[in-house]
């Protein structure tokens, strides 16, 4: 497995709240969909990983250590980041003039294309953009200077369903070069459903399940049952459980063999947003 970037025991620590310690690796040509409630640290991971805010453990990025700024991140890494953009007064012409100075491996070409498919303006300032112009400008720029890796946070949040089609396609374009990967954070549950390999689902500052998009919605289900029917149920095949006004949801992990033990139960298949919820709200045995 080709891996782009492999983290060690990243930490850091406020003084109400601890990321970590986390240990993943990303392999190329994957999208890798980060999940979790808001407050669980997914920005907060993002921003380590970026050294926005510093952190300690080990970050190797394309089979380089970055502790010390030995890597150029910025060559290889397009970023969008959620709530952080350029001065308003800037129009995409101003932006281009600036990233061309930046960045040795600028696009023009394929930046005035993407403002033309996205119907940006290039002459009007940001000020005047509405919130779903800003976003697809971000990922615009991000995409401009051929990153290998894109790190995004909330990267389709304020789009239509249309370009939010449009531009997932985009990322699973990017990532058909074996060299290239994403990390994409989002409230948008569905969006990975559709398109990432990874799921990373983190909780209170832990990274409680890693696992495959197509093991997660094949295998995992949520079984519907009342008090008698729960206490049936072994304990070692319950995850997690939330009590209902008219019985028990509870998670499992492998459907089809649920279904068998339990053939008059009702198992229906999950969605990532289930999950989260199942995991966070539910109680353990």
């Amino acid at each position: 497995m080709n891996k782009l970037v492999e983290i060690k025991n990243l930490e850091k620590k406020y003084q109400d709240f601890t990321l970590g310690p986390i240990n993943v690796t990303f392999p190329g040509g994957v999208i890798i969909g980060l999940i979790g409630e808001n407050g669980a640290g997914k920005t907060t991971f993002i921003k380590s990983l970026l050294e926005i805010v510093q952190s300690t453990g080990e970050k190797i990025f394309f089979q380089q250590n970055i502790q010390g700024n030995s890597i150029n991140m910025k060559e290889n890494i397009g970023v969008v980041l959620d709530n952080i953009f350029f001065p308003e007064i800037l129009t995409p012409l101003d932006i281009h003039k600036i990233m061309k100075n930046i960045y040795q491996t600028w696009d023009s070409e394929m930046y005035f294309s993407y403002l033309e498919k996205f119907s940006l303006p290039k002459k009007k300032a940001i000020k005047n953009f509405s919130k779903g112009m800003r976003k697809k400008l971000e990922i615009v720029t991000a995409l401009s200077h051929h990153p290998n890796l894109l790190i995004l946070d909330e990267p389709t949040s304020g789009l239509d369903p249309i370009v939010r089609k449009e531009v997932l396609d985009i990322f699973l374009d990017f990532i058909q070069d074996e060299e290239h990967s994403i990390l994409f954070s989002t409230h948008i549950t569905s969006d990975l459903e559709h398109i990432a390999d990874y799921i990373w689902f983190l909780d209170k500052g832990k990274i409680v399940l890693e696992d495959t998009r197509d093991n997660i919605m094949d295998s995992y289900g949520i079984l519907k049952c009342g008090l008698e029917d729960f206490e049936k149920i072994k304990k070692e095949e319950i995850i997690s459980y939330i009590k209902t006004r008219y019985g028990y949801e509870i998670l499992v992990n492998n459907r089809e063999k649920i279904k068998k033990n339990y053939p008059k139960m009702i198992v229906d298949k999950i969605t990532l947003e289930d999950l989260m919820l199942l995991i966070v709200k539910g109680e353990n045995l």
